[in-house]
C-alpha cells in the first residue's frame, strides 16, 4: 500500500470514530434531558452550546494550528475531550449537568478544523473540494453508526446506554490517531495580521453565512426537536435512532457526489439553491405528518440536501487559500456558521414554548428558503461575480502548495 494511501484511510477512520464518539446519544438526548425536567429552552440551551463554544474556539484554534504548523495535536485533543464528555453525562444526570458536558462537546468539535485541513493536505489544492467531500462522507458514516448504534442501546439498555456507546468509539479514535501523520510544508510564520485579514475576503464571508443558514436548519431540527416531534407521534428510542440514521445516510452519497458530479453538472451555485429549497419543504411538512414512514421520508430528503450543500461550502472556504493559512480560513468558516448551530435549537426551544413546536418548524422552513434567495442574489450582486464558480475558487496559474 502506498504511503499516501495509508495516510487517508487512517485518517478517514479516525474521523469516522471521532464523529461516532460526538454523535452517539444525539438522538436521545433532547428526550433524555426533558426526562430529567428540562423545559424547550432549557433543552434549546443545551443543544446549543455546542456550536456556541465552537463559534467561540474555531478560529483561535486555527490560528494556532496555522501558527505551530500542526494539526495532529488538536487531532488527538478533539478525541481526549469527545471521551471526557461523554462520560460526564453519563455519570453526572441532571439538565445544568448536560449543559456543561455538551459544551465541552463543543470544544471537542471545534477541533474539526484541523481534522478537515490535515486531510486536504493530502491532495493537490484544486482537489481541495473533492477531498472536503470525500472527508465528509467520512464524517457522516461515522455519525450515522453512532446514532443507530446509540438508539439501539438507549432501547436495550437506556438512555444513559448511549454515552457509554460514544465514550468506546473515542477511545479506540484516540488509539488509532496516534499513528496519524501530518505532511508538514516549510515556510515561513505568517504575521497574525494577515490571518485576521482572511475575515475580510469576500467569498469566504459568503460562504460562511450560507453555511450559517444551513447549520442553523440542520440544528433546530435533526440534532435539535425533530426527535420530540417524532415521540409525539410514537417513535420509541430505536425509532429515534432510526430516524437520525435517515437522515445522516444519503449524506454519505450526496457527500461523496456534491463536488465530483453536480457542482460540475449544474454548477455550484445552482446546486446550494435547489439543497436550501428541498430542506425548506422538508422542514415545513414536519408539522403536518401523523406517521412514522412520512417522517422519515422528509429526513432522508432533507439529509441529502444538506450533504450536498455542505462540503460545498466547506471545499469553497479553503480552496485557493495557501496552505499556512488553510486552518485559519477554516475556524474562520466552521466559527461563523457555529451561530447558526448556536441560534437554530435556541431560537426554536423558545418559540416552541411561547407559540407552539409546530411555529419552529415553519419559521426554520422560512429560513431554508432565504437561503435559496440569498444564494441567487449575492452570485448576482456581484460578491461571487456573474456565474460559478466563486471568484478565487480557480486557483491561480502554476499555484501549488
Amino acid at each position: 500500500m502506498k504511503r499516501t494511501n495509508y495516510r487517508i484511510i487512517l485518517l478517514c477512520l479516525v474521523t469516522s470514530l471521532y464523529w461516532f464518539s460526538l454523535y452517539a446519544y444525539v438522538p436521545t438526548l433532547p428526550g433524555y434531558a426533558s426526562s430529567l425536567g428540562a423545559t424547550h429552552r432549557m433543552v434549546g440551551l443545551i443543544l446549543g452550546s455546542y456550536g456556541f463554544i465552537q463559534m467561540l474556539l474555531r478560529i483561535p484554534l486555527g490560528i494556532l494550528s496555522d501558527t505551530i504548523n500542526s494539526r495532529k495535536p488538536f487531532v488527538i485533543t478533539g478525541l481526549v475531550l469527545a471521551v471526557i464528555s461523554a462520560v460526564g453525562m453519563r455519570l453526572f444526570p441532571s439538565p445544568a449537568s448536560l449543559l456543561g458536558f455538551r459544551a465541552l462537546t463543543g470544544a471537542a468539535a471545534a477541533t474539526w478544523v484541523t481534522y478537515a485541513v490535515l486531510f486536504s493536505s493530502y491532495f493537490p489544492d484544486e482537489d481541495a473540494p473533492r477531498a472536503i467531500g470525500y472527508i465528509s462522507a467520512f464524517n457522516a458514516v461515522g455519525q450515522m453508526a453512532a446514532m443507530m448504534l446509540g438508539g439501539t442501546a438507549a432501547h436495550h439498555f437506556g438512555r444513559s446506554a448511549p454515552f457509554t456507546v460514544a465514550a468506546v468509539g473515542g477511545m479506540v479514535g484516540l488509539m488509532l490517531s496516534l499513528g496519524v501523520v501530518e505532511k508538514k510544508a516549510e515556510r515561513k510564520p505568517t504575521p497574525v495580521s494577515e490571518f485576521i485579514a482572511l475575515g475580510g475576503d469576500r467569498g469566504l464571508l459568503l460562504v460562511s453565512f450560507l453555511a450559517v443558514l444551513l447549520q442553523l436548519i440542520t440544528f433546530a431540527t435533526v440534532y435539535g426537536f425533530t426527535p420530540i416531534a417524532a415521540e409525539r407521534i410514537g417513535a420509541g428510542d430505536f425509532e429515534l435512532g432510526l430516524l437520525t440514521t435517515l437522515s445522516t445516510l444519503p449524506r454519505i452519497l450526496a457527500a461523496a457526489l456534491s463536488g465530483a458530479l453536480f457542482s460540475r453538472l449544474y454548477g455550484e451555485r445552482r446546486t446550494i439553491q435547489w439543497g436550501f429549497v428541498a430542506l425548506a419543504l422538508s422542514c415545513m411538512t414536519i408539522p403536518l405528518i401523523r406517521t412514522l414512514p412520512l417522517l422519515y421520508l422528509t429526513q432522508v430528503a432533507g439529509g441529502f440536501a444538506s450533504g450536498v450543500i455542505f462540503p460545498l461550502l466547506m471545499g469553497l472556504s479553503i480552496k485557493t487559500v495557501a496552505d499556512g493559512k488553510r486552518a485559519t480560513a477554516m475556524g474562520f468558516f466552521q466559527a461563523i456558521y457555529g451561530v447558526g448551530m448556536f441560534v437554530g435549537p435556541v431560537f426554536v426551544g423558545y418559540v416552541s414554548d411561547v407559540l407552539n413546536l409546530a411555529w419552529g418548524f415553519w419559521m426554520v422552513g422560512l429560513v431554508g428558503v432565504a437561503g435559496a434567495l440569498a444564494t441567487g442574489l449575492l452570485w448576482e450582486r456581484g460578491l461571487a461575480g456573474s456565474g460559478d464558480p466563486l471568484p478565487g475558487t480557480t486557483s491561480p496559474p502554476g499555484q501549488s502548495r
